[in-house]
């Protein structure tokens, strides 16, 4: 079968063997659980589960168990009745309900509650559940995907995490590999990712200097895809060459392989207030100029701080709070 990836990006073998259990198990309805580190892609794995299943049409509703207070989790996966709380001044469906005859996937599930994961394994084995307040049963026909960064055997043993759920979830098991066992995949993500953020921003697209690959290929990507596509996304905006080279890359990536950060480059004139013809070689107006100079400045701010937004907010001069404003602008929050 051909295999609807849904954005995945990689021809590693390791990454192959999952795609190969995805392929098989895809078109079944049998539990999966992801693991895999953080950052390691494992919704974009669960969409492309999905997309090859045959709840395709259907909807697919992703929960992150790890950000949605203990209180409110119950509400927001089985919905509430009105009155059955002081807020719940009217009935509301809950995830599984918007989920009917697709996918629910339960990110994060290592950080839920033991009580709540006793209604979890309910939904899983009997199909049902009640909303909150409620003593209707209703039925739950719903694919259940989980996902975790934790070690959950770990997490059973430790009292933490239900052994009957665990055993119930780990039906197909799925690990993502993190990004530094997949080798070449580093670079294929690298130039996709660098792609699409060159076309975002309506540039030509940048290319690596052999150099600039070898140390993006021997950083070990602790963030994972996750990290390698902000820092793709920070050379988009900050390399003013045709070609990336290693005084461009990211002052992490340069101390991992112990070379030292290039001097400051001297401009023997001074400072230059930026002129219309600056604004014309750029093929610009002026509001475009001022935005793309303001989102320079912001992701060089962050650079220079170690992605620390307090000295970053310190460098430009500006609150902390006017600094995040202006990253959620320009999707820029997540640096």
């Amino acid at each position: 079968m051909e295999l609807n990836l849904s954005g995945m990006v990689g021809q590693s073998p390791c990454l192959g063997e999952v795609l190969g259990v995805l392929a098989k198990v895809a078109p079944t309805d049998s539990t999966v659980l992801v693991t895999g580190e953080s950052g390691t892609g494992k919704e974009l794995l669960v969409r492309a589960l999905h997309a090859n299943s045959r709840r395709a049409g259907k909807p697919f509703v992703p929960v992150n168990c790890g950000a949605i207070p203990r209180e409110l989790l119950e509400s927001e996966l089985f919905g509430h009745e009105k009155g059955a709380f002081t807020s719940a001044v009217r009935t509301r469906q809950g995830r599984f309900e918007l989920a009917e005859g697709g996918t629910i996937f339960l990110d994060e599930i290592g950080e839920m509650d033991l009580s709540l994961q006793v209604k979890i394994l309910r939904a899983l084995q009997e199909k049902e559940f009640e909303r909150v307040g409620g003593d209707k049963t209703l039925k739950a026909d719903v694919r259940i995907v989980a996902a975790t960064n934790r070690d959950l055997e770990e997490e059973v043993r430790s009292g933490r995490f239900r052994e009957d759920l665990y055993y119930r979830l780990n039906v197909i098991p799925l690990h993502l590999p993190p990004l530094r066992e997949r080798g070449e995949d580093i670079l294929l993500l690298a130039e996709h990712f660098l792609r699409r953020f060159c076309r975002q921003k309506s540039r030509e697209t940048l290319a690596f200097t052999p150099e600039a690959r070898d140390l993006i290929l021997t950083y070990p990507w602790p963030g994972n895809v996750r990290e390698l596509e902000n820092f793709m996304e920070r050379l988009s905006i900050l390399c003013d060459h045709e070609q990336v080279g290693v005084p461009d890359l990211p002052r992490k990536i340069l101390d991992n392989a112990g070379i030292a950060p290039p001097p400051p480059v001297a401009v023997a004139a001074g400072f230059r207030w930026p002129i219309l013809a600056d604004m014309a070689e750029k093929g610009m107006g002026l509001k475009e100029f001022l935005d793309t100079l303001e989102e320079k400045l912001l992701v060089e701010a962050l650079e220079r701080a170690g992605g620390v937004k307090n000295q970053a907010a310190e460098l430009l001069g500006i609150k902390r709070t006017t600094l995040i404003e202006k990253l959620k602008k320009r999707n820029l929050a997540g640096e």
